[in-house]
């Protein structure tokens, strides 16, 4: 799709000086021919695999071009180097998702689980994680851009040294987050519930609600050194 067609997820182009929403290309799939999940690596193209496991292979360096990954099991599976473009999971099963330095592109994962997800040195781009529910998330070094998680539930999202331009968390439960060395843009945390956050200077670029800003003040005082007494 061309990007001159692309239109921000649920909300209109912002005006100037708003926080700019996630622009993300829908992901749509036709005539995709059933497939059991491969062995080895390769170029994968128009393909649905449902209900498939692929635990234990070794897929590195794999492209999937236009698949759909419906009920997939991915326990420990090679995924190193792949690239995903235009895909979309629905029920991913992964105690361990090794997935770093892979590419993401108009991606769809929804109602997935996920333990740790090793997905470090990545890229991301017009990507939506919909519901679901992750344990610990690495993306540390990686570059998110129009990126969209809503009512996700994370226990660990590590954001160490990432680049997020246009990202977004709608109606999601966050226990820590961690921002050190992180270069934000447009980053909206509003409607979103986190519990601890790690080096706090790494919010320059985010965007917050009032409600947790109150929650933040104790938090930035202390960052500043600031002193409270009544």
């Amino acid at each position: 799709m061309a990007a001159a067609a692309r239109r921000p997820a649920g909300a209109t182009r912002a005006a100037k000086g708003k926080t700019k929403p996630p622009v993300l290309d829908p992901v749509r799939l036709h005539g995709l021919a059933d497939a059991a999940a491969p062995h080895a690596p390769d170029t994968f193209d128009g393909l649905r695999f449902d209900g498939e496991s692929f635990d234990g292979t070794d897929l590195q360096g794999s492209t999937f071009s236009e698949c759909e990954f419906s009920s997939a099991s991915m326990m420990d599976t090679g995924l190193r180097g792949t690239r995903f473009l235009d895909c979309r999971f629905t029920g991913l099963y992964a105690p361990v998702f090794r997935a770093p330095r892979s590419t993401f592109r108009d991606v769809v994962l929804e109602g997935s689980r996920l333990g740790s997800a090793e997905l470090y040195d990545g890229a991301w781009d017009s990507v939506h994680v919909d519901g679901g529910k992750l344990d610990f998330v690495n993306l540390r070094s990686s570059r998110l851009t129009n990126v969209l998680f809503s009512g996700c539930l994370i226990d660990e999202l590590d954001l160490d040294g990432v680049h997020a331009t246009r990202v977004a968390f709608r109606d999601c439960r966050i226990g820590s987050l961690n921002l050190s060395g992180a270069v934000l843009q447009d980053v909206d945390l509003r409607s979103t519930e986190f519990r601890s956050i790690t080096h706090l200077p790494g919010l320059n670029g985010a965007t917050v609600d009032e409600d947790q800003l109150m929650m933040l003040a104790p938090l930035l005082a202390a960052n500043l050194g600031l002193r409270i007494e009544g």
